[in-house]
């Protein structure tokens, strides 16, 4: 592994979503992949960060860290993130740089319109909602909640509760209206970005956050992968 201090050489994966977000920052120059995730990332994810990797004319061993989304997501496509950051990290002898998917999300917001207070919000499918709240204080941000599973109803107590944070992310489009912005900003392009990965995992780097590639985990939220027949016709009723 490089012991480069002020310039290391980053790989970042993101796949909680249906995109895949890829990143490799190296030499000074950033190289960014998106494409199609979901059941595909799988079979894609691999041939996409060879490309990278090739572009920038160099080996995995070159890597210093592989930084990685790991969650709160799509399972598979948490566990897809990790087991390649993993067994790429573990090949190349660097270590891995796990990294909140709902804060990758904050970060691409603040890139994009300077807000520093957020309470970022993904689709997490069967009418709820993975959140967390965020404030960037200038230097970092500091996690104010930690990622969680909501109801729509639940979440909006809480945004009623904090009407000064900006709203990030896809949960807003995603649930079609259930939940109550109040009249904040709603950055709703905000995605968990490759460049936001990027920069995330520099600056964890810098601090000596980097853990060892065998404790490489994903971040699940939600115990429950799916419902009864009971519970989608109730979910159903309550939609309609």
């Amino acid at each position: 592994m490089s012991t480069r201090a002020h310039e290391p050489c980053l790989l970042a994966i993101e796949t909680a979503t249906e995109t895949v977000h890829l990143g490799l920052r190296c030499n000074g120059q950033q190289r960014i992949y998106t494409g199609p995730g979901g059941a595909r990332a799988s079979a894609t994810l691999l041939p996409a960060v060879r490309g990278l990797l090739q572009e920038a004319a160099i080996a995995p061993r070159d890597l210093d860290a592989i930084a990685f989304g790991r969650g709160p997501g799509a399972f598979t496509g948490l566990r897809t993130a990790c087991s390649v950051a993993q067994g790429l990290a573990l090949g190349a002898g660097c270590p891995v740089i796990p990294v909140d998917t709902l804060l990758v999300v904050a970060e691409d917001a603040r890139r994009a319109q300077g807000h520093t207070e957020i309470w970022a919000a993904q689709d997490a499918r069967m009418g709820q909602l993975y959140a967390a709240r965020y404030q960037h204080d200038g230097q970092r941000w500091l996690t104010l909640s930690a990622p969680a599973l909501y109801d729509p109803e639940d979440f909006n107590a809480l945004l009623r509760a904090d009407p000064q944070a900006a709203l990030a992310g896809n949960a807003p489009a995603a649930l079609g209206g259930r939940l109550d912005g109040g009249g904040r900003a709603v950055l709703a392009t905000a995605v968990p970005s490759a460049p936001a990965l990027l920069a995330l995992a520099l600056a964890a780097w810098q601090r000596g956050e980097a853990i060892d590639a065998a404790l490489a985990l994903p971040l699940y939220v939600r115990d429950k992968v799916a419902q009864t027949t009971a519970e989608r016709d109730a979910l159903r009723r309550a939609l309609t």
